[in-house]
């Protein structure tokens, strides 16, 4: 019986490994609050699990935050921006949004991807890079930003748009992959 229980606690504790509490009591709180209202409640549970989220930084809905161990150092959100409902952060890598970004429904940022693989399985080992959005860009709805990228001061990214190379300042992207659609002034 001891052998068996062994083996059931050595499973529940590889199963957990990685389990931030305060990140899921955060998540769970902040999932029971209606989409669109207090938004700033939102905002402040946040800052509590320990996210570094800028003043004036509100959030629709409660976001959907996969990681490991210590994923809240891996996001840094500035200042009066808007994160609207059901947006993804894959913190397996830094994930840096500056100032007065909107994040529209539904976008995923991700910081982690495989290699390419043999043949027995395509998905070969995990490679993580940072993602950053400067300061007042604007990703429309279902926008998907891809591990490395950066997405630079002023741009627009249009909706439904998979972006897997930088963007460069002032300009609207659209696509997919997101290709240079116009320079704006």
């Amino acid at each position: 019986m001891s052998n068996w229980f062994s083996k059931l606690q050595q499973v529940v504790l590889e199963e957990l490994n990685g389990l931030n509490t305060r990140v899921e009591v955060v998540s769970a709180v902040g999932g029971l609050i209606p989409p669109g209202m207090a938004s700033g409640f939102r905002t402040r549970l946040l800052g509590r699990a320990g996210f570094i989220v800028g003043e004036g930084t509100v959030f629709h809905g409660q976001p959907r935050i996969t990681g490991n161990a210590g994923l809240e150092a891996h996001l840094t959100i500035g200042r009066e921006c808007v994160i609207e409902l059901e947006c993804t952060f894959d913190l397996q890598e830094r994930i840096t949004i500056e100032d007065r970004v909107t994040l529209g429904h539904q976008v995923m940022i991700l910081t982690s991807t495989h290699e390419l693989g043999p043949p027995q399985h395509r998905a070969g080992p995990v490679t993580r890079a940072p993602v950053t959005i400067k300061s007042g860009a604007w990703l429309g709805p279902r926008c998907i930003v891809l591990p490395g990228v950066t997405i630079g001061e002023g741009a627009i990214v249009m909706p439904g748009s998979l972006v897997n190379k930088d963007v460069a300042p002032n300009t609207r992207v659209s696509g997919t992959p997101a290709r240079v659609v116009e320079t704006l002034t």
